[in-house]
């Protein structure tokens, strides 16, 4: 893909924009609750950073994908927790707050993960492994248009707390609406490729997401957690930063065909929520024996 406003302008800025709403729902004492649950932040960095790459690449393997599709999901599977799992956390009246601190987290891991990840993804299924990648410019980009605005979104928090929390649902729906946007942008450009390939592609990321989402819910059950947090759990492993993944594929890889399975994905992740949701309410997961306080 030729670089374009839209490559190199807009949708880095659409993603800046994103996460300064999450600096706005952020303070410091969201990441100082990190010390109060060590047992349920550690297995929801498990989680995101090993056990979803290791569950794309067996998927990839099983599933026989073409190479940039498998590019795709580890692009995808290396990006963090996107601000969805947040709203989806706070739908299924799960641990909001280990939502919020563990995509918060995750979001500063990532910027040393995430480029490693893709450059592995790369040469193990790239058609062209030696194509161009810089894991510092990545990490370099990802720092300034993640962990800057965030930074700059806590630090209005602390000196305007009143308009940050007036402006918390404004940004968590235009996130929504920069996402489906983007991939509506993608389905475009690509869809001759996404025809052709749909059924597929969709069955792929739907069991990717699904398997995912109960590894997030078994994570829990091994640490011993509450039925709370393994809901939670379930939501941030399953649900990623599709926004990210498709600004990955388009502006730092210059290849749209890469962020497709980042849009199909960013569809099909809330269906694994809405399971997982569903049979929270109607009291299914209690028969797995988690604690319900």
């Amino acid at each position: 893909m030729e670089a374009s406003f839209f490559t190199q302008i807009l949708l880095p800025l659409s993603l800046a924009v994103i996460m300064f709403g999450m600096g706005l729902s952020l303070t410091l004492n969201d990441f100082k609750r990190l010390l109060q649950t060590p047992k349920a932040v550690f297995l929801g960095l498990v989680g995101q950073l090993f056990v979803l790459p290791v569950l794309a690449i067996g998927l990839i393997y099983l599933f026989a994908v073409p190479p940039h599709i498998a590019v795709g999901i580890m692009i995808l599977a290396a990006c963090p927790g996107g601000t969805s799992s947040n709203l989806l956390a706070h739908i299924a009246k799960a641990n909001l707050a280990l939502s919020v601190s563990l995509t918060a987290i995750t979001t500063v891991f990532c910027i040393i993960t995430t480029p490693l990840l893709i450059k592995w993804g790369i040469s193990l299924f790239s058609e062209t492994p030696d194509e161009q990648f810089s894991l510092i410019k990545t990490s370099l980009s990802l720092l300034v248009i993640s962990l800057i605005p965030i930074a700059i979104g806590m630090t209005i928090r602390r000196f305007a707390h009143r308009f940050a929390e007036r402006s918390e649902g404004f940004f968590r729906h235009l996130s929504t609406f920069f996402l489906f946007s983007m991939i509506a942008k993608i389905a475009y450009d690509e869809r001759e490729m996404l025809m052709d390939s749909f059924p597929t592609i969709f069955i792929f990321t739907l069991s990717l997401n699904l398997i995912a989402t109960l590894a997030g819910v078994f994570l829990a059950k091994f640490g011993k957690l509450n039925i709370h947090d393994a809901v939670t759990l379930g939501i941030e492993v399953g649900t990623q930063n599709a926004t990210m993944a498709i600004l990955i594929a388009v502006t730092f890889l210059s290849n749209s065909q890469y962020a497709i399975a980042g849009g199909v994905y960013g569809v099909s992740m809330y269906l694994g929520a809405l399971i997982l949701i569903i049979l929270r309410r109607k009291g299914l997961l209690n028969k797995l024996g988690f604690v319900t306080h």
